[in-house]
């Protein structure tokens, strides 16, 4: 007991007491005067995107982030201290062990989570310093889900470092940033089309004193779309074909025709209805919605000429009603994978 009493106190008095360099000055945790601004060089690898949230906008990331920078008064003699390299592992070692200034980055659109689950820092002889750290986070992302389900979207992470402005510290993208980014990263119904690193400035900046530097990493994915087309087109346009048996049947039995475009309406309700979880949860219409809304107004017509034909049929008009549902077997569909080819084609090219 004596022993373990001992020994906290000699850890207390090691933590209390100033560290000092060999000149006998105790070291600044700032960076250096005589470098302004600071270069820190940044480099951040994905291990993996867990969850891309349409909804909330939102993307859940695990990385490995790293920081490097040079500080002259880190310097030491590697025959004095019988070491080529300081190595500080894990939380208590960089908080109380280390002894130089660092630079403590923030993820900007940070939205809920930001942890840090391990820390690295190595010191070179020469006071270079490389900071590892490892990050799960969940970052804000502005999303377009115009073009659902055969949008595109840029997943982003910004991050700056907290309280210094650009002419302080200065962010740059390491070489081997773009090459390493995401190479390992497989999302569930995406695909990955690109990732790139980039370093831009912020008018809003946490240290309050005017335009900050920001290291942002982005990765661009393509939805995997044949999972929404099995599920929602292919059936839909079945069903809405299968509607258009009504221009073949016989002119006069108005009861059966309104029957097959009433259970052709009635059943893309219900298919509607069914698959609403699967679609995204937003107030503006995307290409899915144009397509359920045109295919749903598309079988209603169906109901319109049923109701025309019957009317002409009543008034005598025997030729006129022949002339429009033989005008109708090749007009609706026409007009229907027109308007889906059209659909089609502004959402590739736009």
């Amino acid at each position: 007991m004596a022993l373990m009493m001992t020994l906290v106190c000699c850890m207390r008095m090691a933590v209390a007491d100033p560290i000092v360099s060999s000149g006998g000055e105790p070291f600044l945790l700032a960076p250096p005067e005589e470098v302004r601004p600071i270069v820190v060089r940044a480099s951040f690898k994905f291990h993996d995107i867990n969850e891309i949230n349409d909804e909330t906008e939102t993307f859940d990331f695990s990385g490995v982030l790293k920081l490097k920078w040079r500080d002259p008064r880190q310097a030491f003699d590697p025959a004095a201290e019988g070491v080529n390299e300081r190595v500080f592992q894990g939380s208590y070692q960089f908080n109380e062990l280390a002894t130089g200034w660092y630079p403590q980055v923030v993820l900007v659109n940070e939205s809920g989570l930001y942890q840090k689950s391990g820390t690295v820092l190595r010191v070179q002889s020469d006071g270079t310093s490389t900071l590892i750290e490892t990050l799960n986070a969940t970052a804000k992302a502005e999303y377009n889900m115009k073009r659902y389900p055969l949008d595109r979207q840029r997943l982003e992470a910004a991050f700056e470092v907290l309280g210094f402005d650009r002419d302080e510290v200065l962010l740059q993208v390491e070489s081997d940033t773009a090459n390493s980014l995401a190479s390992e990263v497989r999302i569930p119904q995406w695909t990955i089309t690109g990732a790139s690193a980039s370093v831009r400035d912020r008018p809003e900046s946490y240290a309050g004193q005017g335009v900050s530097s920001a290291f942002a990493v982005s990765v661009d994915v393509q939805r995997k779309s044949f999972y929404m087309i099995r599920l929602i087109v292919f059936p839909l346009i079945l069903i809405v074909l299968l509607s258009f048996s009504v221009f073949w049947m016989d002119r006069s039995s108005i009861g059966d025709r309104l029957s097959v475009s009433f259970i052709g309406i009635l059943t893309a309700v219900a298919y509607q209805n069914l698959i609403a979880d699967q679609m995204p949860h937003i107030s503006y219409v995307t290409l899915m919605h144009g397509f359920l809304n045109f295919s749903f107004l598309t079988m209603c017509a169906t109901v319109v000429i049923n109701l025309v034909v019957s009317a002409a049929d009543k008034r005598g008009e025997i030729e006129l009603g022949d002339r429009i549902d033989s005008r109708c077997r090749w007009g609706f569909p026409l007009a229907y994978f027109g308007v889906l080819l059209t659909f089609l084609g502004i959402a590739i090219l736009f």
